[in-house]
């Protein structure tokens, strides 16, 4: 795999950036590493979340209140608010389209539904999830090919800008052509201006998740809780530079293995239908 997996935003006080640089076989100027300034009471909440959280995704701010007062924490309801908008967790259940007049135009209908999946780069799906570390946390978003499995670039960062999605997902497609359709959620990333330019210029179909239906999506839900309970909740990393290494290696080992629905590795299932779809 390339060493280059989007934007990587990290810093440690023992490495200089040009060290670290060199080491992830990167460009200098992609690492914008900014430390998130959140107390060691809330990270600690968080880390406690999140893997209830990834099991249990429709509980609400109720919930998490009485989940955490059992666990031993006092908390309100307005902290456990917050800690959800950091963490980018939107409890997931029907309800009524809240999001902003301004990037209503930037909503495309789901194209998924009843859709056979038959071939790579048919659908790729695309999401960002919080990744707790030791001392702090960061982002992760990925693109996942639908057919195989594959997971076709990742990136980290301490910020969920669009720039940076847009970033992951321009990797993947110069790694591996443009695919029919990318599927996302509401996401502000996602709702954007910048976002739909690039896709609708590379005619690429722009499909998304229904509000609040996390279903939708579920291919690269069941990737998150995969490197999450196989890998992350097991190896909390002491900073930036070591998340995106151990990423990085499980990743690797994740494209190399066989997949549990699909029953083949999916960067074998993804090149099998490439160079099928070319005879």
């Amino acid at each position: 795999m390339k060493a280059r997996k989007g934007l990587v935003n990290l810093k440690s006080k023992k490495l200089s950036i040009r060290k670290q640089c060199n080491l992830l076989s990167i460009n200098r100027g992609v690492l914008y590493y900014q430390p998130i300034g959140e107390s060691a009471l809330n990270l600690e909440l968080m880390r406690v979340m999140d893997p209830h959280l990834l099991e249990y995704p429709t509980e609400g701010v109720k919930s998490l209140v009485y989940f955490l007062e059992d666990q031993g924490y006092t908390v309100n309801h307005k902290r456990v608010r917050r800690l959800f908008k950091v963490m980018g967790h939107l409890t997931q259940y029907r309800l009524r389209n809240l999001t902003k007049q301004g990037l209503a135009k930037y909503i495309k209908p789901y194209l998924l539904r009843n859709l056979k999946i038959t071939r790579a780069n048919q659908v790729w799906c695309t999401d960002i999830t919080y990744i707790p570390m030791r001392n702090g946390f960061m982002y992760l978003t990925a693109i996942i090919d639908v057919y195989s499995r594959k997971i076709l670039s990742w990136g980290l960062s301490n910020s969920m800008t669009k720039d940076w999605c847009i970033s992951v997902l321009q990797e993947a497609i110069d790694s591996y052509g443009k695919p029919e359709i990318v599927n996302s959620d509401q996401g502000s990333q996602y709702t954007s201006k910048k976002w739909t330019e690039v896709l609708t210029s590379q005619v690429i179909k722009i499909s998304m998740d229904g509000k609040g239906r996390a279903t939708d999506n579920a291919w690269i839900e069941r990737f998150w809780k995969t490197i999450k309970v196989n890998y992350i909740y097991l190896n909390p990393e002491n900073n930036g530079l070591e998340l995106y290494r151990g990423i990085q290696k499980y990743i690797g080992y994740y494209n190399l293995k066989t997949h549990h629905t699909t029953k083949q590795k999916p960067s074998l299932r993804y090149q099998e239908s490439i160079l099928r779809n070319a005879a």
